[in-house]
């Protein structure tokens, strides 16, 4: 189905015109894939006339554009972000009855591939600037019990404290595995994001930065012997064809999906520029609103803007008031991951981790997309100062 929309020369690029009137959503990927429609139809037919549907040259290609761009010496493409983060963890040599330590604060993947693999999940709290893994907390977790794997999640598009983390975590002995799954091109200190740890998890679940067409993700590392056993763990644990020495899984990143990816990824540092500056029109028109509190950005970072998350007070009313005038938000995440069923055996229960669960509380995340205007915008935070949140 066709976008309700237009595109138009602007500036020797294109602009996409959205019809007066029209809602705002939360995302929008039919725009995005309206302007490439002819190179991911040719990429479609290419993978189709190679009749090379699993693993491949495409999928090698992809490899090493991604490897290329996000400065990582390997990448293996897997079937998604979970995929990513539990054969990851196999690999750094996480066992079953280990403890791994993880925010509060992020998609319930993060927490389940630690249980996918038989470790047990160690909930850390976030620090209240950027709701990323707070490194004082995880000092008093690595205390007071064996942490074998710190797993800080780039919240966001936000990197976490890495330069801060990985030292801790090295002196108590423990591995680190980058939760980026939210953070394509996102930097510390001129670092790229999954190349601090051993290795950094992707998702390219339709929605992020880089997104797939389905699913898809991708584990990246300097390191030879990880890249290795992921290949194998993805292939069934195979070296060689039948020839099986570990007790590996089905997940190869699908060749379509590795060619509409190289489709995109020559323009993710633009759709990321993009990003960043509807975040600070975001935050110039939100400065003088008392009851709204955009998360921070750290100064020596680079924060790609998966999310605009703003703290509110009264947000239910506020998400009414918008969705009113129909501008579409969410919240990511209602509750924090020791709070929710799933995890309950692991939990030290209400009151363990405050500031997470004050912040779950509070957040909110705003419409953000590389195709949004900068009028839609200004109409989003004209709603909300109308709303009086």
């Amino acid at each position: 189905m066709r976008s309700a929309g237009r595109w138009c020369a602007l500036n020797r690029g294109w602009h996409f015109v959205m019809r007066a009137g029209m809602p705002i959503p939360l995302a929008r990927l039919q725009a995005q894939h309206e302007r490439l429609r002819g190179e991911l139809e040719a990429a479609f037919y290419r993978v189709l006339d190679s009749s090379q549907f699993i693993l491949g040259r495409e999928v090698e290609a992809f490899e090493r554009e991604f490897a290329a761009w996000c400065g990582a010496r390997y990448v293996i493409g897997l079937g998604n972000g979970t995929d990513a983060l539990a054969l990851g963890l196999r690999a750094l040599g996480v066992k079953p009855g280990d403890a791994v330590a993880v925010p509060a604060i992020s998609f319930a993947a993060t927490a389940e591939a630690v249980c996918l693999v038989g470790a047990r999940p160690v909930f850390v709290d976030v620090e209240p600037a950027a709701l990323t893994l707070d490194v004082a907390s995880l000092h008093t977790a690595m205390k007071t019990q064996a942490i074998q794997a710190v797993v800080p999640v780039h919240l966001y598009g936000q990197p976490a404290r890495m330069d801060a983390i990985v030292p801790l975590a090295q002196e108590f002995g423990a591995q680190v595995l980058e939760d980026a799954a939210q953070a394509h091109g996102a930097s510390l200190q001129g670092r790229p994001v999954g190349c601090w740890g051993a290795a950094g998890a992707f998702s390219f679940y339709p929605t992020k930065n880089l997104g797939a067409l389905g699913d898809a993700g991708a584990l990246v590392t300097d390191c030879a012997d990880v890249a290795e056993r992921v290949r194998r763990l993805r292939d069934h644990g195979q070296v060689r064809k039948y020839e099986h020495i570990d007790l590996g899984t089905n997940s190869r990143l699908d060749a379509l999906q590795a060619a509409w990816l190289r489709v995109k990824l020559p323009h993710l540092t633009t759709w990321n520029q993009r990003r960043r500056a509807l975040a600070q029109r975001y935050r110039a028109r939100l400065q003088d609103l008392p009851a709204i509190k955009p998360l921070e950005e750290f100064p020596d970072s680079v924060n790609v803007y998966h999310q605009f998350v703003i703290r509110c007070r009264n947000r239910p009313d506020l998400i009414s008031s918008l969705r009113s005038r129909g501008i579409e938000t969410a919240i990511h995440y209602p509750t924090p991951l020791h709070l929710l069923p799933a995890f309950a055996p692991w939990s030290r229960g209400s009151g363990s981790l405050p500031v997470a669960e004050r912040a779950c509380s509070e957040i909110l995340a705003l419409p953000l997309y590389p195709e949004m205007t900068e009028e839609e915008v200004d109409q989003v935070c004209s709603a909300i100062a109308a709303a009086k949140p």
